[in-house]
């Protein structure tokens, strides 16, 4: 028999967008300032939230806690993103692919939580509006808040142990901005089916079962809209939902393109993309989403921008 001789690897070398080098100098400065916006707009979306009287309410208690995620998401990815376009490329050692892999999980499974928190507080306040005071508490509020970053800790710490359990060896080249499942699978060797099939049920598990949750919420809301009389009644009630509708859109539809599709073959430049726009994009979107389409939020800005010409 022949030996085929397997060397295991030891570190990562991430490679995206390197393939022409004379765009990286345009992409840092582009993902820079998406970044700087990122924590601009999120930082300044909690101390909105924390100041403005009006906006202490469960559904923004729990926005600020999403800004908080996104700031944390956008940081285990954008930094490093930055640094292989730079140098062209950047080698990772395990551990640091392990601890980045595990915290890109750990904070975006709490995003997929906090969004489907936020859907069942939009059914409760359309639908149960009478009880929504006894029902969204401050304490049950810190308890889902809770429950979010414990869920989210144990998804990252399944599928990270799942995930480097496998082998990897040969070709370590990651054709992406990150150590993320999709390139990690691809570079595996050996028997891999009980870690993925893992893997394949920690993806059903999380993302389907917020999906559930926010598609029953916005089920029950729209029928409750429907019973409105007034047009304007209905416009008025759907606008409280229209920002998180929006949100969940774009963060879930590019989470069901990454993760729940056959990843097989290499990466490609639509792969790339997607992964930009979930990771880079929607953390900056977010805060623009949200006070844009948002009357609370746009007073409260006002406000703000009143005491600062004043002063």
């Amino acid at each position: 028999m022949a030996e085929v001789n397997l060397t295991l690897v030891t570190e990562f070398l991430l490679i995206a967008f390197t393939e022409h080098p004379e765009r990286a100098l345009p992409l840092f400065h582009l993902f820079l300032f998406i970044y700087l916006f990122t924590l601009l707009g999120n930082s300044g979306m909690i101390v909105l939230i924390r100041m403005d009287r009006r906006l202490q309410t469960p559904m923004y208690f729990l926005l600020s806690h999403l800004s908080f995620m996104d700031i944390c998401y956008s940081s285990v990815t954008v930094p490093q993103t930055m640094a292989v376009l730079l140098e062209h490329g950047a080698a990772l050692n395990y551990a640091r692919c392990v601890a980045q892999f595990f915290l890109f999980t750990f904070f975006g499974s709490i995003d997929c939580y906090l969004l489907a928190l936020m859907a069942y507080d939009r059914y409760v306040a359309v639908c149960q509006p009478l009880l929504y005071v006894t029902i969204m508490t401050q304490k049950a509020l810190l308890s889902f808040v809770a429950g979010s970053y414990v869920a989210g800790l144990l998804s990252a710490l399944v599928r990270t142990i799942s995930a480097f359990s496998l082998s990897f060896c040969g070709n370590n080249e990651i054709d992406f901005i990150f150590c993320d499942l999709p390139p990690l699978l691809k570079l595996t060797c050996g028997e891999s089916y009980t870690q993925e099939l893992v893997i394949i049920v920690f993806a059903i598990f999380v993302i389907p079962a917020c999906m559930v949750v926010i598609v029953v919420s916005y089920l029950f809301i729209i029928v409750a809209i429907l019973r409105i009389p007034s047009a304007g009644g209905r416009a008025k009630t759907f606008s409280t939902c229209a920002s998180h509708l929006t949100a969940v859109s774009l963060f879930f539809g590019t989470l069901i393109f990454m993760y729940l599709r056959d990843n097989s073959g290499q990466a490609s430049e639509k792969d790339r993309v997607v992964s930009v726009f979930y990771t880079t994009v929607i953390p900056m979107l977010n805060p623009l989403i949200y006070s844009l389409r948002n009357k609370e939020v746009k007073e409260a800005l006002g406000k703000v921008f009143n005491r600062l010409k004043t002063s």
